[in-house]
């Protein structure tokens, strides 16, 4: 049902994978990744966020910064920094962050899959954010950064994936600076590779887990290229983008949390009388809820446990009932006033791997004034609210690992 492809990857040479993968370009602002690329030059952050070879007063969309961008993979190509498989051959990219691991297959999927939602989604893209991802991938001729995909288990395709990573020698193997570990194998026996698209032809959908504006951009540039080539066939490599497909088991999903700048004018009391109308409160609770439908709030200095009460939510609707929405709809619009998180600048979101310590700091320094810490989102919640056609509030996962940038390259 769904498409999934063999590439001629673009990959590092192997004894420098670890000096060219990079964190992805949405986790870093630019003056922490100059910081690394001062420290390492090879770093793919300089493909993937091209403005820290640039006057730091440059506009981040200027089109210098999409220009040397595409410089800057061309010199990795050129130098034999990064080489070019000669055959067309899926990958498996294993992370390990503690006790988690997770395999996933590297491999180019259809851009007509997402048009016609066989690739699903659960959230809104941006515009802005979709342009600038577009014009990335149109002037360096390439998909340097993954989307990262997941789908219900496949046991055969589980025993495929351990019989090859059992019978090869990885080609990378490198931990990276945030301890986690990185391992690449190479898939490119005819028959293995002919078996993983037979297999997924049985797979009625992917979904999207991370990297909206990625696959939007990929698919808006294959319309575009599709559009302007009278001599279309749909083999051509523009048809396809680049992606990090993970069975749905293997997904750590970690909370996304909230931090909001005042409490809306009112006092302390006041605030907390109001929230006492949609949630129960007890004081002295943990820093970070033990099951869905709880919340714990931080606020001068003291964490307090919030329960939603029952009648304050549709049980049924899969969006609605998601905690992230709860507390939008009964705390932080009505209470607070942020009546669009997406554009409000009162409203600050922390991801779950920076830890509830950083919600106290936050708070404590007085450039907030109160935290919420989040139960995480289900994958299942997820997959729901994309079988729905609906999406979820802004925020509402932040999947942990993320995936290096630069490990594999799809070029157009």
């Amino acid at each position: 049902m769904v498409t999934v492809k063999p590439f001629n990857g673009l990959r590092p040479a192997r004894e420098l994978a670890d000096k060219i993968a990079s964190p992805p370009y949405d986790v870093l602002n630019s003056d922490e990744a100059r910081a690394i690329v001062m420290e390492n030059p090879l770093s793919f952050l300089r493909v993937v966020k091209p403005e820290v070879d640039l006057d730091p007063s440059i506009d981040l969309y200027d089109s210098k910064v999409y220009e040397q961008g595409a410089l800057n993979l061309r010199q990795l190509m050129e130098h034999g920094e990064m080489i070019q498989e000669k055959k067309p051959i899926f990958y498996f990219y294993r992370q390990i962050m503690g006790d988690h691991s997770q395999v996933g297959l590297v491999a180019n999927v259809s851009a007509e899959d997402y048009r016609n939602n066989l690739i699903k989604k659960h959230e809104f893209t941006r515009k802005v954010k979709e342009e600038d991802r577009i014009r990335h991938i149109e002037t360096q001729n390439a998909h340097c950064g993954p989307v990262f995909l997941t789908y219900p288990d496949v046991p055969e395709f589980d025993d495929l994936q351990k019989r090859v990573c059992a019978e090869i020698d990885p080609e990378y193997d490198f931990s990276s600076p945030d301890g986690i570990r990185h391992t690449l194998w190479l898939v490119n026996e005819d028959d293995d590779i002919e078996i993983i698209e037979s297999i997924f032809r049985e797979v009625p959908s992917l979904y999207v887990a991370d990297g909206h504006h990625r696959s939007a951009a990929g698919t808006i540039v294959a319309e575009r290229r599709r559009t302007s080539n009278i001599h279309h066939t749909g083999n051509e490599e523009y048809n396809y983008f680049l992606a990090v497909i993970f069975p749905k088991s293997q997904m750590k999903i970690m909370a996304y949390n909230r931090v909001v700048a005042d409490l809306n004018g009112d006092s302390q009391d006041e605030f907390m009388q109001k929230v006492r109308r949609k949630f129960s409160v007890t004081e002295n609770a943990e820093p970070s809820p033990d099951c869905r439908l709880k919340y714990s709030m931080y606020l001068d200095g003291k964490w307090y446990g919030l329960e939603p009460m029952a009648d304050s939510y549709p049980v049924s609707d899969p969006v609605k009932s998601l905690d992230a929405s709860i507390l939008q709809q009964n705390l932080l619009n009505p209470v607070l006033g942020i009546d669009d998180p997406r554009t409000s600048d009162r409203i600050k979101f922390v991801g779950g791997i920076r830890g509830t310590e950083e919600l106290e700091r936050l708070v404590d320094s007085g450039r907030h004034r109160v935290a919420f810490s989040l139960f995480p989102t289900s994958i299942d919640q997820l997959i729901d609210v994309a079988e729905s056609g609906n999406v979820m509030p802004p925020k509402s996962t932040w999947f942990e690992p993320k995936l290096r940038s630069g490990m594999v390259v799809h070029l157009l």
